[in-house]
């Protein structure tokens, strides 16, 4: 079943505009829940993510945050009792392509489950990594549908034989092309603060209450790309990789060339929070 402006549809009822915005100018927001043994994780902070991009990008829904979390939960019981990923997009709407927005336009919202396994061999020995210019606009902190530069980002990641693709602006470390970033140095975890810079991922936000509660030191404190090669240990977290060791950049080994025991620290209790969902 998909969630097709707020009823529950089959695919073959779906039908999409050639005259959608979001198809000409790539107009709407989108957001990505993870789904833990039929339950959506942290649902609350995602969709608190999301109207905010909603309302950044000034799109104006019909649906209030409590109607269609129900509607979420519907779909997701549908789903059943598995392991995977609930996707929701929202665009301006259907008008003719003109790049001011009309003032009479009626938003566009597709929701649908997909099964997904966690990538437990990349989480359990580490990924490889490249470092790229970030050439993204100054919005990043909206989820919005204009990732064009993080799909060529993770497209050169991928010819040049690594999993994830660093973005650095100005010789600052930002994030990856799908996921936040932190770097270990002397026990203290260190990641970007989360500005207009980056998106602030909810995995990112769950990582500091780990931090937290385990006692490990950690800042919103931006680091250069000198600091990022010469890190203990490097890690991404993303709802759909959760958290991934990273243990060569630009072909350069990241402290041991293992995960480290900060990464194992944090896998474990972000394991024990999904076990308790």
């Amino acid at each position: 079943m998909f969630l097709w402006n707020g009823e529950l549809v089959e695919e073959e009822e779906i039908q999409v505009s050639h005259k959608d915005r979001g198809y000409y100018f790539g107009d709407g927001i989108y957001e990505v829940f993870r789904i833990y043994k039929g339950k959506l994780f942290e649902k609350q902070a995602h969709l608190t993510r999301m109207y905010q991009s909603l309302h950044n990008v000034k799109i104006k829904v019909q649906w209030d945050e409590h109607a269609l979390a129900a509607k979420l939960d519907e779909l997701v019981a549908l789903f059943g009792e598995h392991d995977g990923y609930l996707y929701v997009q929202i665009t301006r709407g259907e008008a003719p392509r003109t790049h001011t927005i009309p003032d009479v336009i009626t938003p566009v919202m597709l929701g649908y489950c997909e099964a997904y396994t966690s990538p437990y061999s990349q989480m359990e020995h580490g990924i490889a990594a490249i470092t790229v210019d970030d050439i993204r606009w100054h919005h990043c902190h909206i989820k919005s549908l204009n990732l064009l530069p993080n799909t060529l980002a993770r497209q050169q990641a991928k010819e040049s034989g690594a999993d994830e693709a660093i973005f650095v602006r100005d010789g600052i470390v930002t994030e990856g092309s799908s996921s936040n970033l932190f770097i270990v140095k002397n026990g203290v975890i260190r990641t970007h603060p989360a500005n207009h810079l980056i998106l602030e991922g909810i995995t990112r936000q769950v990582i500091e209450r780990i931090a937290k509660s385990e006692g490990i030191p950690f800042e919103s404190k931006a680091f250069h790309v000198e600091e990022l090669m010469d890190a203990d240990e490097v890690m991404i977290t993303s709802s759909t990789r959760e958290i991934t060791p990273v243990i060569s950049i630009d072909m350069k080994p990241i402290g041991s060339e293992k995960p480290g025991p900060i990464t194992r620290q944090l896998q474990a209790a972000f394991n024990r929070l999904v076990d308790d969902n």
